[in-house]
Protein backbone atom coordinates (compact mmCIF):
# COMPACT_ATOMS: atom_id res chain seq x y z
CA UNK A 1 0.00 0.00 0.00
CA UNK A 2 1.19 3.66 -1.10
CA UNK A 3 0.89 7.06 0.66
CA UNK A 4 2.30 10.33 0.75
CA UNK A 5 4.19 12.31 3.39
CA UNK A 6 5.37 15.47 2.61
CA UNK A 7 4.95 15.53 -1.19
CA UNK A 8 6.93 12.40 -1.43
CA UNK A 9 5.11 8.40 -1.95
CA UNK A 10 6.18 5.92 0.06
CA UNK A 11 4.80 2.38 0.92
CA UNK A 12 5.31 -0.26 3.48
CA UNK A 13 6.78 -3.71 4.00
CA UNK A 14 5.19 -5.58 5.94
CA UNK A 15 5.95 -9.04 7.91
CA UNK A 16 3.86 -11.75 5.81
CA UNK A 17 3.60 -13.61 8.95
CA UNK A 18 1.56 -11.09 10.65
CA UNK A 19 0.93 -8.30 8.31
CA UNK A 20 2.63 -5.80 11.05
CA UNK A 21 4.42 -3.15 9.24
CA UNK A 22 8.25 -3.38 9.41
CA UNK A 23 8.93 0.05 7.85
CA UNK A 24 8.42 2.48 5.54
CA UNK A 25 10.11 3.68 2.10
CA UNK A 26 10.12 5.60 -0.48
CA UNK A 27 8.78 5.39 -3.81
CA UNK A 28 11.55 5.95 -6.32
CA UNK A 29 10.76 8.80 -9.63
CA UNK A 30 13.07 8.14 -12.71
CA UNK A 31 14.46 11.68 -12.01
CA UNK A 32 15.35 9.92 -8.40
CA UNK A 33 16.93 7.18 -10.15
CA UNK A 34 18.77 9.43 -12.65
CA UNK A 35 20.39 11.14 -9.52
CA UNK A 36 21.59 8.00 -7.78
CA UNK A 37 23.18 6.84 -11.00
CA UNK A 38 24.94 10.09 -11.37
CA UNK A 39 25.95 10.02 -7.26
CA UNK A 40 27.01 6.49 -8.32
CA UNK A 41 29.17 7.10 -11.10
CA UNK A 42 31.04 10.16 -9.27
CA UNK A 43 31.97 7.98 -6.88
CA UNK A 44 32.88 4.84 -9.24
CA UNK A 45 35.75 7.48 -10.47
CA UNK A 46 37.14 7.15 -6.81
CA UNK A 47 36.49 3.66 -6.53
CA UNK A 48 38.01 2.77 -9.99
CA UNK A 49 41.24 5.03 -8.78
CA UNK A 50 42.14 3.57 -5.44
CA UNK A 51 42.81 -0.16 -7.28
CA UNK A 52 42.29 -3.69 -6.59
CA UNK A 53 44.46 -3.84 -3.42
CA UNK A 54 42.38 -0.52 -2.78
CA UNK A 55 39.14 -2.08 -3.36
CA UNK A 56 40.03 -5.48 -1.36
CA UNK A 57 40.87 -3.84 1.93
CA UNK A 58 37.69 -2.13 1.99
CA UNK A 59 35.56 -5.64 1.03
CA UNK A 60 37.29 -6.97 3.33
CA UNK A 61 36.01 -4.21 6.04
CA UNK A 62 32.78 -4.51 4.78
CA UNK A 63 33.09 -8.78 5.44
CA UNK A 64 34.14 -7.81 9.29
CA UNK A 65 30.75 -5.10 9.61
CA UNK A 66 28.58 -7.98 8.28
CA UNK A 67 29.51 -10.63 10.17
CA UNK A 68 29.33 -7.72 13.77
CA UNK A 69 25.99 -7.46 12.24
CA UNK A 70 24.90 -10.60 11.39
CA UNK A 71 22.16 -10.98 13.65
CA UNK A 72 20.55 -7.79 13.17
CA UNK A 73 20.35 -8.04 9.26
CA UNK A 74 19.02 -11.46 9.54
CA UNK A 75 15.99 -10.25 11.82
CA UNK A 76 15.31 -7.75 9.39
CA UNK A 77 15.18 -10.52 6.59
CA UNK A 78 13.19 -12.96 8.42
CA UNK A 79 10.65 -9.94 9.22
CA UNK A 80 10.70 -9.07 5.20
CA UNK A 81 10.23 -12.20 4.14
CA UNK A 82 8.91 -14.56 7.01
CA UNK A 83 12.09 -17.21 6.78
CA UNK A 84 12.77 -18.62 10.21
CA UNK A 85 15.71 -16.44 11.84
CA UNK A 86 18.08 -19.45 11.56
CA UNK A 87 17.52 -19.63 7.03
CA UNK A 88 17.96 -15.90 7.14
CA UNK A 89 21.91 -15.84 9.07
CA UNK A 90 22.17 -18.86 6.81
CA UNK A 91 21.82 -17.33 3.78
CA UNK A 92 23.98 -13.95 5.59
CA UNK A 93 27.03 -16.54 5.99
CA UNK A 94 26.60 -17.33 2.33
CA UNK A 95 26.92 -13.92 1.38
CA UNK A 96 29.70 -13.22 3.57
CA UNK A 97 31.85 -15.93 2.35
CA UNK A 98 31.29 -14.82 -1.71
CA UNK A 99 32.42 -11.25 -0.56
CA UNK A 100 35.16 -12.67 0.93
CA UNK A 101 36.12 -14.62 -2.12
CA UNK A 102 35.50 -11.57 -4.69
CA UNK A 103 37.68 -9.41 -2.85
CA UNK A 104 40.49 -12.14 -2.30
CA UNK A 105 40.43 -13.25 -6.31
CA UNK A 106 39.64 -10.02 -8.32
CA UNK A 107 43.16 -8.96 -9.10
CA UNK A 108 44.14 -12.35 -9.83
CA UNK A 109 41.32 -13.13 -12.31
CA UNK A 110 41.05 -9.00 -13.99
CA UNK A 111 44.43 -7.73 -13.41
CA UNK A 112 46.69 -7.07 -16.59
CA UNK A 113 48.42 -10.15 -18.03
CA UNK A 114 50.72 -11.11 -20.75
CA UNK A 115 49.63 -12.90 -23.51
CA UNK A 116 51.39 -14.77 -26.19
CA UNK A 117 51.26 -12.58 -29.43
CA UNK A 118 52.07 -15.29 -31.72
CA UNK A 119 53.72 -16.03 -35.36
CA UNK A 120 52.13 -12.91 -36.79
CA UNK A 121 52.40 -10.93 -34.01
CA UNK A 122 56.27 -11.90 -32.54
CA UNK A 123 57.31 -7.98 -32.33
CA UNK A 124 54.31 -7.73 -30.10
CA UNK A 125 54.00 -7.54 -26.59
CA UNK A 126 50.15 -8.68 -26.14
CA UNK A 127 48.75 -7.86 -22.91
CA UNK A 128 44.70 -8.34 -21.48
CA UNK A 129 43.29 -6.82 -18.68
CA UNK A 130 39.54 -5.97 -17.37
CA UNK A 131 38.12 -3.25 -17.25
CA UNK A 132 35.43 -2.06 -14.57
CA UNK A 133 31.88 -0.73 -16.30
CA UNK A 134 31.52 2.05 -14.17
CA UNK A 135 28.17 1.95 -12.52
CA UNK A 136 26.18 -1.37 -12.40
CA UNK A 137 22.41 -1.52 -11.65
CA UNK A 138 21.02 -4.32 -9.39
CA UNK A 139 17.82 -5.16 -9.46
CA UNK A 140 17.12 -7.72 -6.66
CA UNK A 141 14.37 -10.80 -5.57
CA UNK A 142 12.74 -10.92 -2.55
CA UNK A 143 12.96 -14.80 -1.46
CA UNK A 144 16.54 -14.40 -0.85
CA UNK A 145 17.08 -10.54 -0.29
CA UNK A 146 21.10 -10.64 0.51
CA UNK A 147 22.49 -14.20 -0.45
CA UNK A 148 21.26 -13.45 -4.40
CA UNK A 149 21.90 -9.55 -4.93
CA UNK A 150 25.27 -10.06 -3.10
CA UNK A 151 26.28 -12.39 -6.38
CA UNK A 152 26.40 -9.21 -8.38
CA UNK A 153 26.68 -6.25 -5.58
CA UNK A 154 29.73 -7.90 -4.03
CA UNK A 155 31.67 -9.09 -7.46
CA UNK A 156 30.31 -5.60 -9.33
CA UNK A 157 32.50 -3.37 -6.73
CA UNK A 158 35.51 -6.13 -6.57
CA UNK A 159 35.49 -5.38 -10.33
CA UNK A 160 36.04 -1.66 -9.36
CA UNK A 161 32.39 -0.72 -10.08
CA UNK A 162 29.96 0.72 -8.06
CA UNK A 163 26.35 -0.02 -7.39
CA UNK A 164 22.64 1.58 -8.29
CA UNK A 165 20.27 -1.25 -6.49
CA UNK A 166 16.68 -1.33 -6.55
CA UNK A 167 15.66 -4.22 -3.89
CA UNK A 168 12.05 -6.02 -4.22
CA UNK A 169 9.67 -4.07 -3.13
CA UNK A 170 8.77 -7.29 -0.50
CA UNK A 171 12.26 -6.68 1.23
CA UNK A 172 13.30 -2.69 0.93
CA UNK A 173 14.38 -3.25 4.50
CA UNK A 174 17.01 -5.40 3.97
CA UNK A 175 18.90 -3.69 0.65
CA UNK A 176 18.99 -0.28 2.40
CA UNK A 177 20.78 -1.85 5.92
CA UNK A 178 22.78 -3.26 3.56
CA UNK A 179 24.02 -0.27 1.80
CA UNK A 180 25.14 1.45 5.30
CA UNK A 181 27.05 -1.72 6.40
CA UNK A 182 29.02 -0.81 3.60
CA UNK A 183 28.80 3.09 4.31
CA UNK A 184 30.50 2.15 7.70
CA UNK A 185 33.21 0.27 6.15
CA UNK A 186 34.10 2.62 3.32
CA UNK A 187 32.87 6.09 4.76
CA UNK A 188 34.80 8.01 2.13
CA UNK A 189 32.11 7.07 -0.61
CA UNK A 190 28.91 5.73 -1.07
CA UNK A 191 29.45 3.12 -3.41
CA UNK A 192 25.93 1.03 -3.48
CA UNK A 193 23.09 3.77 -3.67
CA UNK A 194 19.61 2.30 -2.72
CA UNK A 195 16.29 2.93 -4.94
CA UNK A 196 13.39 1.42 -3.86
CA UNK A 197 9.46 0.90 -5.22
CA UNK A 198 8.14 -1.10 -7.30
CA UNK A 199 8.06 -2.05 -11.13
CA UNK A 200 8.59 1.56 -12.48
CA UNK A 201 11.30 2.14 -10.28
CA UNK A 202 13.27 -0.52 -11.80
CA UNK A 203 12.22 0.00 -15.25
CA UNK A 204 14.23 3.39 -14.88
CA UNK A 205 17.41 1.85 -13.65
CA UNK A 206 17.03 -0.17 -16.55
CA UNK A 207 16.92 3.11 -18.61
CA UNK A 208 19.40 5.27 -16.74
CA UNK A 209 22.10 4.61 -18.66
CA UNK A 210 24.36 2.11 -16.20
CA UNK A 211 26.92 0.15 -17.64
CA UNK A 212 25.10 -3.04 -16.89
CA UNK A 213 21.65 -4.72 -15.30
CA UNK A 214 22.12 -7.66 -12.83
CA UNK A 215 18.21 -8.84 -13.11
CA UNK A 216 17.07 -11.87 -10.60
CA UNK A 217 13.25 -12.57 -10.73
CA UNK A 218 10.59 -14.13 -13.04
CA UNK A 219 11.18 -15.33 -16.81
CA UNK A 220 8.31 -13.01 -17.96
CA UNK A 221 9.87 -9.94 -15.75
CA UNK A 222 13.24 -10.47 -17.31
CA UNK A 223 11.97 -10.23 -20.89
CA UNK A 224 10.52 -7.24 -19.94
CA UNK A 225 14.00 -5.55 -18.44
CA UNK A 226 15.81 -7.21 -21.65
CA UNK A 227 13.27 -5.23 -23.57
CA UNK A 228 13.99 -1.93 -21.69
CA UNK A 229 17.16 -2.33 -21.44
CA UNK A 230 17.56 -2.76 -25.49
CA UNK A 231 16.61 0.71 -25.70
CA UNK A 232 20.25 2.29 -24.92
CA UNK A 233 21.62 -0.95 -25.77
CA UNK A 234 22.66 -1.36 -22.22
CA UNK A 235 23.82 -4.98 -21.50
CA UNK A 236 21.93 -7.52 -18.84
CA UNK A 237 22.29 -10.75 -17.13
CA UNK A 238 19.60 -12.15 -16.53
CA UNK A 239 18.97 -14.39 -13.59
CA UNK A 240 15.65 -16.29 -13.84
CA UNK A 241 13.74 -19.04 -12.35
CA UNK A 242 13.97 -22.91 -12.48
CA UNK A 243 11.86 -26.36 -12.66
CA UNK A 244 15.14 -28.19 -11.19
CA UNK A 245 14.98 -31.78 -11.22
CA UNK A 246 16.75 -34.25 -8.35
CA UNK A 247 17.51 -37.81 -9.94
CA UNK A 248 17.57 -41.20 -7.74
CA UNK A 249 19.62 -43.77 -9.51
CA UNK A 250 19.37 -47.13 -8.65
CA UNK A 251 22.74 -46.63 -7.17
CA UNK A 252 21.97 -43.97 -4.78
CA UNK A 253 22.05 -43.17 -1.01
CA UNK A 254 18.53 -43.21 -0.46
CA UNK A 255 18.55 -41.70 2.94
CA UNK A 256 20.81 -39.19 1.92
CA UNK A 257 18.44 -38.33 -1.41
CA UNK A 258 15.49 -38.44 0.19
CA UNK A 259 16.20 -35.83 3.04
CA UNK A 260 18.06 -33.57 0.03
CA UNK A 261 14.51 -33.98 -2.07
CA UNK A 262 12.78 -33.07 1.15
CA UNK A 263 15.07 -30.12 2.19
CA UNK A 264 15.63 -28.97 -1.43
CA UNK A 265 11.81 -28.55 -2.11
CA UNK A 266 10.18 -27.40 1.10
CA UNK A 267 13.44 -25.28 3.03
CA UNK A 268 11.99 -21.75 2.57
CA UNK A 269 9.05 -23.10 1.84
CA UNK A 270 10.02 -23.82 -1.07
CA UNK A 271 10.72 -20.59 -2.98
CA UNK A 272 14.16 -21.23 -4.12
CA UNK A 273 14.92 -20.85 -7.85
CA UNK A 274 17.37 -23.58 -7.46
CA UNK A 275 14.88 -25.79 -5.18
CA UNK A 276 13.98 -29.10 -6.18
CA UNK A 277 10.16 -29.28 -7.54
CA UNK A 278 10.78 -32.87 -9.76
CA UNK A 279 11.91 -35.80 -8.72
CA UNK A 280 13.18 -38.54 -11.31
CA UNK A 281 13.40 -42.02 -9.05
CA UNK A 282 14.30 -45.42 -10.51
CA UNK A 283 11.57 -48.10 -10.58
CA UNK A 284 13.82 -50.77 -8.63
CA UNK A 285 14.34 -48.43 -5.75
CA UNK A 286 11.11 -45.85 -5.98
CA UNK A 287 8.98 -47.73 -3.38
CA UNK A 288 12.01 -47.42 -0.69
CA UNK A 289 12.87 -43.92 -1.42
CA UNK A 290 8.89 -42.93 -1.27
CA UNK A 291 8.88 -43.66 1.86
CA UNK A 292 11.68 -42.06 3.18
CA UNK A 293 10.55 -39.35 1.56
CA UNK A 294 6.92 -39.18 3.25
CA UNK A 295 8.47 -39.87 6.68
CA UNK A 296 10.67 -36.94 6.21
CA UNK A 297 8.06 -34.39 4.94
CA UNK A 298 5.32 -35.05 7.12
CA UNK A 299 7.66 -33.87 9.77
CA UNK A 300 7.50 -30.65 8.86
CA UNK A 301 5.23 -27.57 9.87
CA UNK A 302 4.65 -24.38 8.28
CA UNK A 303 5.28 -21.37 10.71
CA UNK A 304 7.65 -23.83 12.64
CA UNK A 305 9.96 -25.30 10.16
CA UNK A 306 9.32 -22.29 7.34
CA UNK A 307 7.92 -19.73 6.56
CA UNK A 308 4.86 -18.27 4.58
CA UNK A 309 4.99 -17.76 1.15
CA UNK A 310 6.63 -14.02 1.08
CA UNK A 311 4.41 -13.59 -1.99
CA UNK A 312 0.54 -13.81 -0.98
CA UNK A 313 -0.02 -14.33 -4.59
CA UNK A 314 1.87 -17.43 -4.76
CA UNK A 315 -0.11 -19.20 -2.69
CA UNK A 316 -2.54 -19.04 -5.53
CA UNK A 317 0.08 -20.64 -8.07
CA UNK A 318 0.74 -23.37 -5.50
CA UNK A 319 -2.62 -24.73 -4.97
CA UNK A 320 -3.23 -24.70 -9.12
CA UNK A 321 -0.29 -26.83 -9.35
CA UNK A 322 -1.13 -28.79 -6.65
CA UNK A 323 -5.25 -28.88 -7.98
CA UNK A 324 -3.82 -29.51 -11.60
CA UNK A 325 -1.43 -32.38 -10.75
CA UNK A 326 -4.61 -34.42 -8.35
CA UNK A 327 -6.92 -33.76 -11.20
CA UNK A 328 -4.51 -35.56 -14.04
CA UNK A 329 -4.09 -38.39 -11.85
CA UNK A 330 -1.10 -37.59 -9.65
CA UNK A 331 -2.05 -39.34 -6.25
CA UNK A 332 -0.66 -37.26 -2.85
CA UNK A 333 1.30 -39.33 -0.36
CA UNK A 334 1.32 -35.47 1.93
CA UNK A 335 -0.66 -32.97 2.13
CA UNK A 336 -2.91 -31.97 -1.07
CA UNK A 337 -5.10 -28.79 -1.94
CA UNK A 338 -5.97 -28.64 1.69
CA UNK A 339 -2.37 -27.89 2.24
CA UNK A 340 -2.72 -24.73 1.08
CA UNK A 341 -4.62 -22.12 4.01
CA UNK A 342 -4.12 -18.44 2.64
CA UNK A 343 -0.28 -17.98 2.96
CA UNK A 344 0.49 -21.00 4.57
CA UNK A 345 1.32 -23.64 2.73
CA UNK A 346 2.38 -27.05 4.04
CA UNK A 347 4.48 -30.01 2.49
CA UNK A 348 3.00 -31.58 -0.27
CA UNK A 349 4.65 -34.48 -2.06
CA UNK A 350 2.75 -35.73 -5.09
CA UNK A 351 3.88 -39.10 -7.43
CA UNK A 352 3.02 -40.13 -11.14
CA UNK A 353 2.13 -37.00 -12.56
CA UNK A 354 1.95 -36.35 -16.04
CA UNK A 355 4.64 -34.67 -17.67
CA UNK A 356 2.50 -32.11 -19.06
CA UNK A 357 0.97 -31.29 -15.76
CA UNK A 358 1.65 -27.43 -15.42
CA UNK A 359 2.89 -29.26 -11.53
CA UNK A 360 5.96 -30.57 -13.93
CA UNK A 361 6.07 -27.81 -16.59
CA UNK A 362 5.84 -24.58 -14.91
CA UNK A 363 8.07 -23.06 -11.76
CA UNK A 364 6.27 -23.75 -8.63
CA UNK A 365 7.67 -21.85 -5.59
CA UNK A 366 6.35 -23.54 -3.45
CA UNK A 367 7.05 -26.41 -0.72
CA UNK A 368 5.75 -29.34 -3.55
CA UNK A 369 7.56 -31.92 -4.96
CA UNK A 370 6.77 -34.02 -7.85
CA UNK A 371 7.68 -37.58 -7.63
CA UNK A 372 7.88 -39.76 -11.25
CA UNK A 373 9.24 -42.94 -11.58
CA UNK A 374 11.10 -44.36 -14.37
CA UNK A 375 13.16 -47.00 -16.17
CA UNK A 376 16.19 -46.21 -15.63
CA UNK A 377 18.69 -43.12 -15.20
CA UNK A 378 18.67 -42.24 -19.17
CA UNK A 379 15.10 -41.84 -19.32
CA UNK A 380 15.43 -39.66 -16.24
CA UNK A 381 17.77 -36.83 -18.02
CA UNK A 382 15.44 -37.33 -20.43
CA UNK A 383 12.73 -36.04 -18.62
CA UNK A 384 15.06 -33.59 -16.49
CA UNK A 385 15.80 -31.65 -19.78
CA UNK A 386 12.27 -31.73 -21.39
CA UNK A 387 11.68 -28.61 -19.67
CA UNK A 388 12.28 -24.97 -21.34
CA UNK A 389 14.69 -24.11 -18.16
CA UNK A 390 17.86 -25.29 -17.15
CA UNK A 391 18.93 -23.69 -13.76
CA UNK A 392 20.31 -26.34 -11.05
CA UNK A 393 19.92 -29.84 -10.57
CA UNK A 394 20.59 -32.44 -7.99
CA UNK A 395 21.92 -36.53 -8.49
CA UNK A 396 22.55 -39.12 -6.81
CA UNK A 397 23.98 -42.03 -8.08
CA UNK A 398 27.60 -43.78 -7.93
CA UNK A 399 27.66 -42.21 -11.63
CA UNK A 400 26.97 -38.98 -10.48
CA UNK A 401 29.36 -36.79 -12.41
CA UNK A 402 28.91 -38.65 -15.99
CA UNK A 403 24.71 -37.97 -15.56
CA UNK A 404 25.60 -34.69 -14.62
CA UNK A 405 27.28 -33.91 -17.42
CA UNK A 406 24.14 -35.11 -19.88
CA UNK A 407 21.85 -32.42 -17.87
CA UNK A 408 21.07 -28.89 -19.79
CA UNK A 409 21.54 -26.22 -16.90
CA UNK A 410 24.01 -24.20 -15.58
CA UNK A 411 24.92 -25.84 -12.00
CA UNK A 412 24.42 -29.55 -10.85
CA UNK A 413 25.42 -31.06 -6.87
CA UNK A 414 26.28 -34.79 -7.15
CA UNK A 415 25.06 -37.03 -3.84
CA UNK A 416 23.73 -33.35 -2.69
CA UNK A 417 22.16 -30.69 -3.13
CA UNK A 418 22.31 -27.10 -3.59
CA UNK A 419 25.85 -27.06 -2.95
CA UNK A 420 26.98 -25.27 -5.87
CA UNK A 421 25.91 -22.18 -4.57
CA UNK A 422 27.90 -21.99 -1.65
CA UNK A 423 31.00 -22.52 -3.51
CA UNK A 424 31.98 -18.86 -4.39
CA UNK A 425 34.35 -19.86 -7.44
CA UNK A 426 31.52 -21.96 -8.91
CA UNK A 427 29.85 -19.89 -11.79
CA UNK A 428 26.10 -19.54 -10.82
CA UNK A 429 23.52 -19.19 -13.44
CA UNK A 430 21.46 -20.77 -15.99
CA UNK A 431 20.31 -21.75 -19.89
CA UNK A 432 16.84 -20.88 -21.56
CA UNK A 433 14.16 -19.79 -19.60
CA UNK A 434 16.47 -19.47 -16.57
CA UNK A 435 18.32 -16.97 -17.82
CA UNK A 436 21.60 -16.19 -18.98
CA UNK A 437 25.78 -14.61 -17.75
CA UNK A 438 26.69 -15.41 -14.44
CA UNK A 439 27.50 -14.57 -10.95
CA UNK A 440 30.00 -16.29 -8.61
CA UNK A 441 33.76 -17.10 -9.53
CA UNK A 442 36.01 -16.11 -11.78
CA UNK A 443 32.98 -15.79 -14.40
CA UNK A 444 31.16 -13.55 -12.12
CA UNK A 445 33.97 -11.06 -12.01
CA UNK A 446 34.51 -10.79 -15.90
CA UNK A 447 30.80 -10.44 -16.18
CA UNK A 448 30.79 -7.22 -14.50
CA UNK A 449 33.60 -5.48 -16.31
CA UNK A 450 35.23 -5.30 -19.78
CA UNK A 451 37.60 -7.18 -22.04
CA UNK A 452 40.44 -5.15 -22.91
CA UNK A 453 43.48 -6.03 -25.63
CA UNK A 454 46.44 -4.09 -25.94
CA UNK A 455 49.12 -5.00 -28.39
CA UNK A 456 52.91 -2.77 -27.89
CA UNK A 457 55.29 -2.91 -30.92
CA UNK A 458 58.57 -4.02 -29.56
CA UNK A 459 60.52 -3.79 -33.14
CA UNK A 460 59.87 -3.81 -36.55
CA UNK A 461 58.96 -6.68 -38.58
CA UNK A 462 61.30 -7.58 -41.67
CA UNK A 463 58.12 -8.33 -43.56
CA UNK A 464 56.32 -5.00 -43.03
CA UNK A 465 52.71 -6.99 -43.32
CA UNK A 466 50.39 -3.87 -42.09
CA UNK A 467 52.01 -1.73 -44.41
CA UNK A 468 51.68 0.27 -48.29
CA UNK A 469 55.30 -0.64 -48.30
CA UNK A 470 54.69 -4.34 -48.20
CA UNK A 471 55.56 -6.25 -51.39
CA UNK A 472 54.85 -9.33 -53.53
CA UNK A 473 57.99 -10.96 -52.34
CA UNK A 474 57.07 -9.73 -48.51
CA UNK A 475 53.98 -11.96 -48.88
CA UNK A 476 55.68 -15.13 -50.69
CA UNK A 477 58.20 -14.79 -47.90
CA UNK A 478 55.04 -14.23 -44.88
CA UNK A 479 53.03 -17.33 -46.82
CA UNK A 480 55.76 -19.39 -47.20
CA UNK A 481 56.71 -19.06 -43.04
CA UNK A 482 52.53 -20.10 -42.17
CA UNK A 483 52.75 -23.50 -44.24
CA UNK A 484 56.04 -24.12 -42.46
CA UNK A 485 54.02 -23.83 -39.42
CA UNK A 486 50.36 -25.30 -39.94
CA UNK A 487 50.60 -26.76 -42.92
CA UNK A 488 52.44 -29.88 -41.94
Amino acid sequence: MTSTVAGTATFDSLDPRTGSVVGSHPVHSAEDVAAAVSRATEAARWWRGIGFSGRRERLLDWKKVLVRRLDEIAGVVAAETGKPLDDARLELVLAVEHVDWAARHAERTLGRRRVSSGLLGANQAATLGYEPLGVVGVIGPWNYPVFTPMGSIAYALAAGNTVVFKPSELTPGVGELLARTLRTAVPEKTLVEVVTGFGETGAALCRAGVGKIAFTGSTATGKRVMAACAETLTPVLIECGGKDALIVDASADLEAAADAAVWGGMSNAGQTCVGVERVYVVETVAEEFLAQVVAKARGLRAGRDFGPMTMASQADVVRRHVRDALSRGGRAVVGGEDSVDGTSVGPVVIVDVPEDSCAVTEETFGPLVVVNRVADAAEAVRRANATGYGLGASVFSKDGERLAESLRCGMVSVNGVLAFAGIPALPFGGVGDSGFGRIHGADGLREFSRAQAIARQRFTLPVPVTSFRRTAAHMRTMIALVKARHGR
